[in-house]
């Protein structure tokens, strides 16, 4: 007659089928949520693991994992709105149902760990995570928690943070301060490609580089639309408007050069950079640390987001890394003056972003993650 098999005995016969040399990445919705893995997945390769992405076919998330040779696998997952509309109601079928499809895919594939990015792609892998006892690590990008990770929190063995500050806003005892992976190919970018490319002149106007993120800015795009001519009296302009941006008309003009999403081309653009325009995720604004691009940073208003692109700003603006420009103060007067500003006062901007400031935190999550696999 069988014995009866404990709790122990079985999570033991568990670790020991489990496939540990294999690891789930989730984290999507927008390229600052998948970047970071992609960041990972190279180490992790190189130190004898596989990667796997979990995520929705629809968005961008399928697109740079499989461009990045990963395989992929399909999980339904709803946007986390915060007001009433026809599709919050259906979000809490649309998780249910990611969370069967990742449950069933981790019981085939056995996982040692799953790495989760945020983004609303990453609540059903959490929590199938713990339903088949596999362990989890997330990773929060932002100042504060966004909802997705403080809804994945409780899933969590370990809990990895951009900022220092943000420790004290999650458990204390799984979280920990690492920075966010960046990929090393961005200070790898060489001007004489970026020129080339953008068919600039290496020795003429400063160049200002303009990035609207993966879903594109429409107020960014607009002005720089609406005044490209005032603007080329004293720039070179480098325009990423964004590969979801609808409608939006690129103008043909010498000392422009406009292009929906850069990939491979990101780091020789970053590299003829003289100043940034940008938003203000988390990803976005930690490699213009970590290279040392003066930067003018305009934040996703609160009327459509949690604010948590304010509060990234705010602190990168009282550590002296960037000036902010409010979205409700971005008129042409006003970009020229910021502009001005911070190429004339380049010098004391890169070095406030020098020395410890800048952290890629690349090394530091796979310490984690190792130790979390191995524990």
């Amino acid at each position: 007659m069988a014995l009866a098999v404990t709790e122990s005995e079985w999570l033991c016969r568990m670790k020991k089928q489990r496939d540990q040399r294999l690891i789930f990445m989730t984290g999507g919705g927008t390229a600052g949520h998948v970047n970071p893995n992609l960041a990972l997945a190279e180490p992790l390769q190189k130190a004898g693991y596989r990667v796997e992405y979990l995520g929705q076919k629809n968005e961008i998330e399928y697109e740079l994992a499989t461009a990045a040779g990963l395989p992929f696998h399909q999980v339904a997952s709803g946007r986390l709105h915060r007001s009433l509309n026809p599709d919050t109601l259906r979000t809490p079928f649309r998780v249910i149902r990611g969370i069967a499809q990742a449950v069933r895919i981790i019981r085939r594939r056995r996982p040692a760990l799953i790495f989760c990015k945020g983004g609303f792609a990453s609540l059903p892998a959490a929590v199938a995570g713990r339903l088949t006892h596999t362990k989890v690590i997330l990773h929060e990008s932002d100042l504060t928690p966004g909802l997705a990770n403080r809804l994945c929190a409780p899933f969590a063995n370990r809990i990895c943070t951009t900022f220092e500050e943000t420790v004290k806003q999650l458990p204390e005892k799984k979280t920990v301060f690492t920075g966010t992976p960046i990929r090393s190919a961005l200070a790898g970018g060489s001007r004489e490609r970026g020129f080339a490319l953008t068919g600039l002149n290496p020795q003429g106007k400063p160049v200002l580089l303009v990035i609207g993120g993966s879903q594109g800015a429409g107020a960014l795009n607009d002005v720089v639309h609406d005044h490209l001519q005032e603007l080329l009296r004293e720039y070179q302009i480098v325009h990423l408007y964004g590969g979801e941006q609808s409608g939006f008309e690129v103008k043909e003009a010498d000392g422009y050069f406009a292009l929906a999403y850069a990939r491979d081309e990101l780091p020789d653009l970053y590299a003829i950079a003289d100043v940034v325009l940008s938003r203000a995720g988390a990803n976005s604004i930690n490699e213009l640390l970590l290279l040392k691009l003066p930067n003018i940073l305009v934040p996703l208003p609160l009327t459509v987001s949690r604010g948590d692109q304010i509060l990234n700003a705010e602190h990168f603006k009282q550590k002296g890394f960037s000036y902010v420009l409010p979205q409700e103060a971005l008129t042409i007067e006003n970009l020229q003056q910021a502009l001005s500003y911070v190429h004339g006062h380049r010098a004391e901007y890169q070095a406030a972003m020098g020395g410890k400031a800048a952290k890629n935190g690349t090394a530091e999550v796979m310490r984690v993650i190792l130790e979390t696999v191995q524990s």
